[in-house]
């Protein structure tokens, strides 16, 4: 992977750019008057473009992904309104409490809990892939929605590039309120442009028991799964499925208080 900017950066984004790539140990590419069929022909795997408000990641052959709450921004809109939302009701947060999102995607869900949080939270987001934590940790920094209460969640988000079993592992028993898991559906309920680009870089891997122990652990108020309406995972894994009326989707919930 290396970084780059668009066209004629600004020299602001220019040096965020140099900044993130000396951060991750990966080339930095001035992109000059390049374009980026030429860069690819220099160089191996994916390219991060650097934005003034936000982040693209391209592939050669894939589809274009850039940085966008996608869902989660209208999500959060509600939320800032008043308004319920499934996941947050599943998870039973309240303002304060700390999360540790452990498969954060394009960090959609990460962005809901970090506005019902409020500032007082603390939200971890977990991502494996060295691509989309690049793509995520830089966009979320940059990204402007126009609602501050949204760009100031973004900001409170702490990106970790890392895998969840080894970073729960590392962490002290209770140590977070809440554990979420969303992982990679093996097939797609729809067709997405936010999502469908998304599969060519996540982590496609289904998720191990083991995992869900360590969470158990780590959580003191509840380890929380997203997946398909009436999957097997539910079971398979010792979750709880909130069943949804009409909803394609479920959460799975694991209450630390009825831990035996």
């Amino acid at each position: 992977m290396i970084i780059t900017t668009g066209d004629r950066p600004l020299t602001e984004v220019a040096a965020r750019a140099e900044r993130l790539a000396e951060r991750l140990g990966v080339p930095y590419a001035p992109r000059g008057n390049q374009s980026i069929t030429k860069l690819f022909s220099r160089y191996e795997g994916e390219i991060l473009v650097v934005l003034l408000e936000g982040t693209r990641l391209l592939r050669p052959g894939r589809p274009q992904l850039q940085f966008h709450p996608s869902m989660g921004f209208v999500r959060a809109k509600r939320v800032l309104k008043g308004e319920g939302d499934p996941m947050l009701e599943a998870a039973g947060m309240a303002p304060g409490d700390s999360v540790l999102d452990c498969t954060a995607g394009l960090g959609s869900d990460a962005l809901l809990f970090a506005v019902r949080g409020g500032e007082r939270s603390r939200v971890t987001a977990l991502e494996s892939s060295l691509p989309l934590y690049a793509l995520l940790a830089e966009g979320m920094a940059s990204y402007a929605s126009g609602i501050g209460e949204v760009d100031a969640a973004l900001r409170r988000i702490n990106v970790v590039h890392s895998d969840h079993r080894s970073y729960l592992a590392s962490l002290p028993g209770d140590s977070v309120d809440i554990v979420y898991f969303d992982p990679m559906f093996r097939e797609p309920l729809e067709d997405s442009a936010a999502i469908s680009p998304l599969r060519a870089y996540a982590n496609s891997d289904s998720l191990a028991p083991g995992s869900v122990h360590e969470a158990v652990r780590v959580a003191r108020k509840a380890v929380v799964l997203k997946e398909k309406r009436g999957s097997g995972e539910f079971s398979r894994l010792g979750f709880a499925e909130q069943l949804r009326p009409g909803a394609k989707t479920s959460y799975g919930v694991i209450r630390i208080d009825d831990r035996s």
